[in-house]
């Protein structure tokens, strides 16, 4: 019920963009509601007035944002993981000095409040759930713009027809706009036409985006023409995803070909940042770990990333498993299920042109289940161009394109259906303690000592093996890349300092694998 500070200095300070609760904040406490406040000038020589217009850019504020510039409200938004911009020109005041206001609602799981997608945060963590990111926890930047600005692009590869569709939104329909493709310097294929409908971009001899050969083009858009045009760069991926009947079973192919998904289990959590990296390198450095150790994929679970960790995955070579971040525990309202949609919808519409991502996962573990098969019949909807997980671990929707289920220390045996892969969605979760390396509280599923940890893993790989030349299993995601919190799972330490497995013996295991399951035929099935 406060009216926003204007005019008025602030008691404490907070480095952005880290949560609240975070080291690297400098408050490291948790707040329900709060202001931000700060001064900035505009550059002179963006022209903002004279053609140009300004654009305020906040990445991710978890949960509710009301944004005021000179006093003047700007923006009000819901949801904690998806992007949202204001132009905020006509808010500007003559003079140098602007004035900033955010104010921030985060109730994370409290029981009065609106039960948000959240995760794994929990204003009481401990076990499997941690410590919450409230705030602004990604990056704030702001932009000259052209009036008629492109907003984003929606570039959807198309592998048979040997095109790149090309969507560009933001802008009113009608004005002219120009896309061309290259590889390296080389304009490979240029489509012209007007906004409001898309374009379609040639992509002759396309070399297909793989994780053992990640190559991305790029792509350079102009809409509008003349001083007033505003131009935009990108890149994408051609590849496509599906499953199909191969040997007799149903298996995911990537660019036509049967491929098994080995992957982690990535939460994105570090003890000083928590959801939020300390440095560009520390987010890209789990991502080019799973390259070291082997792996081809990566289930991003139940959070959403910054646009860069989906470029590291994109220019690395690794397939995503992206989940929505669940709801609480508990029976979701038609409210909190609205929400729930339509966060999901920003989700998908905002990171829908990275080649990485090959899956949408819509539930996880029951958690803030409802609807049945609804929910995920409206990702598919929303993006037909993917695989759809819709319920990870258990409750099974009946719809979707995969079969997944859970099993510790398993691995499970997901058997595939009639019109479904199967995949083991988590398994493993070998516990290890590293001395000075973990938090105090402790949460493992099995317990071993270092010197057996390697053999451990690949004990359960063999299983992995089986599954897959046995019942054509299409997929599995270990439990886990990093310690987190409680958890000492991983197979890093919280603090990335230690790696705990032979990380040789590891790769060589899961090479072997991801080679054998390309050709299942091949793959000999030995039980007992």
């Amino acid at each position: 019920g406060q009216k926003p500070p204007v005019g008025q200095k602030l008691k404490e300070r907070v480095l952005v963009p880290y949560p609240v609760e975070s080291k690297l904040s400098g408050v490291e406490r948790h707040e329900d509601r709060m202001w931000y406040r700060r001064t900035f000038t505009v550059p002179a020589d963006w022209k903002v007035g004279d053609g140009k217009r300004l654009r305020l850019n906040f990445d991710a504020v978890d949960w509710q944002a009301e944004v005021y510039v000179n006093g003047t409200r700007v923006a009000d938004h819901r949801g904690g993981y998806d992007r949202f911009s204001a132009d905020v020109t006509d808010a500007l005041r003559p003079g140098r000095t602007q004035e900033l206001i955010v104010g921030v609602y985060d109730p994370t799981d409290a029981a009065d409040g609106e039960n948000p997608p959240m995760g794994k945060q929990r204003l009481d963590p401990s076990g499997i759930f941690y410590t919450p990111s409230s705030g602004i926890w990604q990056t704030v930047w702001m932009e000259p713009v052209a009036t008629d600005h492109v907003d984003t692009l929606k570039l959807t590869p198309d592998v048979p027809g040997k095109a790149l569709t090309a969507e560009v939104r933001g802008v009113r329909d009608g004005v002219p706009v120009t896309a061309t493709a290259y590889d390296g310097r080389r304009v490979v294929g240029t489509a012209t036409g007007r906004t409001g409908k898309p374009l379609t971009v040639p992509v002759p001899s396309p070399h297909l985006w793989s994780p053992d050969d990640p190559h991305l083009y790029q792509l350079k858009v102009t809409v509008g023409r003349g001083a007033k045009a505003d131009r935009v760069e990108s890149y994408f991926g051609m590849r496509s995803i599906a499953v199909k009947e191969v040997d007799g079973k149903q298996r995911t192919v990537l660019n036509g070909k049967p491929i098994f998904s080995m992957a982690t289990l990535d939460q994105g959590f570090w003890p000083d940042g928590l959801h939020t990296a300390p440095t560009d390198e520390a987010l890209a450095y789990d991502l080019k770990m799973h390259k070291s150790m082997g792996f081809n994929s990566v289930r991003k679970h139940i959070k959403v990333e910054p646009d860069r960790w989906y470029y590291w995955a994109d220019r690395l070579g690794l397939l995503v498993w992206q989940d929505m971040p669940a709801m609480n525990t508990v029976t979701p309202s038609e409210k909190a299920q609205a929400q729930y949609e339509h966060e999901m919808k920003r989700m998908i519409d905002q990171h829908i042109s990275s080649p990485s991502i090959v899956i949408w996962v819509t539930f996880n573990e029951g958690w803030g289940q409802y609807g049945g098969p609804k929910v995920p019949a409206l990702a598919k909807g929303w993006d037909p161009s993917r695989l759809i997980n819709g319920a990870s671990g258990w409750n099974d929707t009946g719809n979707g394109d995969l079969a997944d289920i859970h099993a510790y220390p398993g691995p499970g045996d997901p058997r595939p259906d009639a019109a479904r892969a199967g995949v083991t969605g988590e398994y493993g979760g070998l516990g290890l303690a590293i001395p000075g390396h973990a938090w105090p509280v402790q949460h493992t599923y099995v317990g071993v000592d270092k010197d057996k940890y390697t053999d451990e893993y690949l004990k359960l790989l063999d299983k992995v093996r089986g599954l897959v030349a046995c019942n054509g299993s299409s997929g599995a995601v270990y439990t886990q890349i990093t310690d987190v919190e409680g958890e000492l799972n991983g197979l890093l330490t919280y603090d990335r300092k230690e790696i705990k497995p032979d990380v040789k013996r590891l790769r060589q295991a899961h090479q072997a694998l991801i080679r054998d399951a390309a050709d299942p035929a091949s793959m000999e099935c030995a039980t007992g």
